[in-house]
């Protein structure tokens, strides 16, 4: 079935893992266009489960569908150490580069630094900049970011999260995150536990909630 906007699909019978199982789903899982957080304790298959959604790993059984162009941003991602920002957004963002350095201003990202030379923080922010404009906004689009907050100031993750805010019709974001405030709201959340993938979904639920049900 094509779909309008993006779309992921994952069925009851996915399993994730190497040569052993890591996680498996125990329910059909659809997620729709929005913003939806991913959540496990260290070494239960996050990285695993979006390298799976991405197709750079193969899952063990099961499958994954989904409507919309992925693309996946790793936690260890890394462009050319000599290449400065601004030939970063040069060569990878074609349509919304104007947007991409007013926003790397506004967050304090100097441009003219070399990828290298960047704090963990900044690397993030051009990572992330590089993640949202370069996608086309006319097209369903598929975001799968791990461990994105990770480095970054207040500030600037508060100016992503209005960016997201502002799309949220035609991009779904999966984000794998460690949370760093209890109230934050997390209306709909991939959890894996007890080797478990399972969707939790609630306007009032926030990350006290749901890391009571995380071991």
């Amino acid at each position: 079935m094509s779909h309008t906007q993006p779309q992921l699909r994952i069925a009851a019978d996915l399993v994730i893992g190497f040569k052993q199982p890591l996680a498996r789903a125990n329910e059909s899982i659809t997620l729709d266009a929005g913003n939806h957080f991913l959540l496990a304790r260290n070494g239960r298959g996050k990285t695993t489960l979006l390298r799976t959604i991405a197709r750079a790993h193969r899952p063990l059984g099961g499958r994954i569908e989904h409507d919309g162009q992925i693309q996946y941003v790793p936690e260890d991602l890394r462009f050319d150490d000599e290449a400065p920002v601004a030939a970063i957004f040069r060569a990878m963002i074609p349509r919304r580069r104007e947007e991409a350095f007013e926003l790397a201003e506004r967050i304090e990202l100097d441009v003219r630094k070399a990828f290298g030379k960047l704090s963990t923080g900044n690397r993030r922010k051009t990572n992330l900049i590089v993640a949202e404009f370069s996608r086309d906004p006319s097209k369903p689009s598929i975001l799968l970011l791990d461990e994105p907050f990770s480095g970054l100031d207040a500030y600037a993750r508060e100016s992503f999260e209005e960016i997201w805010s502002r799309s949220i019709e035609n991009t779904l974001r999966l984000v794998s995150c460690h949370p760093d405030y209890d109230s934050m709201a997390m209306p709909s959340a991939l959890l894996i536990q007890d080797e478990r993938i399972s969707h939790c979904t609630g306007s009032r639920q926030t990350w006290s909630r749901l890391k009571l049900q995380l071991n």
